[in-house]
């Protein structure tokens, strides 16, 4: 069988995007192309989701930090960013994105986009509610671990 014309292969464009979750969550690449596949359906319906052809090319999650390179057709990259906007969690464990930029390959979207491992975390011992609890601190933030849970704080909280 032959290859298509190059005037007539599809075009892509690839979406650097950055999560963040709990230090807890364990996020794999399947788990999170069946969210953005779930997610597209939703907002763009059959049809749009079809159009907009959303993978997930690169997918890299650990302690609570990682990115995505999402591939979209070119003309969709705004129902892309919508689709990825309406994902607040996959497999229950809550969520944040941010859509960092858009590229035209791979290799130019890691260079722009994804700056190289983040710093790993720091583990502390706090004191959070009156007592003496766990804690994850990165960037100013500090996620302490309570009963519950995780709470989102700042260093000015403790």
């Amino acid at each position: 069988m032959k290859h298509l014309p190059k005037h007539l292969q599809p075009r892509w464009r690839y979406l650097a995007v950055a999560i963040e979750t709990w230090p807890d969550a364990d996020l794999d690449r399947r788990s999170f192309q069946r969210e953005a596949w779930y997610a597209a359906q939703n907002l763009l319906g059959d049809t749009g989701s079809a159009e907009t052809d959303m993978t997930v090319v690169r997918f890299d999650h650990d302690d609570g930090l990682g990115h995505a390179i999402v591939r979209v057709r070119r003309g969709h990259t705004d129902q892309a960013r919508a689709a990825l906007a309406c994902i607040d969690g996959v497999d229950g464990d809550p969520l944040g994105l941010r859509v960092s930029g858009t590229s035209g390959t791979v290799r130019a979207c890691e260079e722009k986009y994804i700056r190289g491992p983040a710093k790993p975390p720091e583990q502390r011992h706090v004191v959070f509610d009156n007592r003496n609890r766990r804690a994850v601190a990165r960037d100013g933030r500090v996620d302490v671990h309570t009963d519950g849970g995780f709470v989102g704080a700042t260093d000015l909280d403790i």
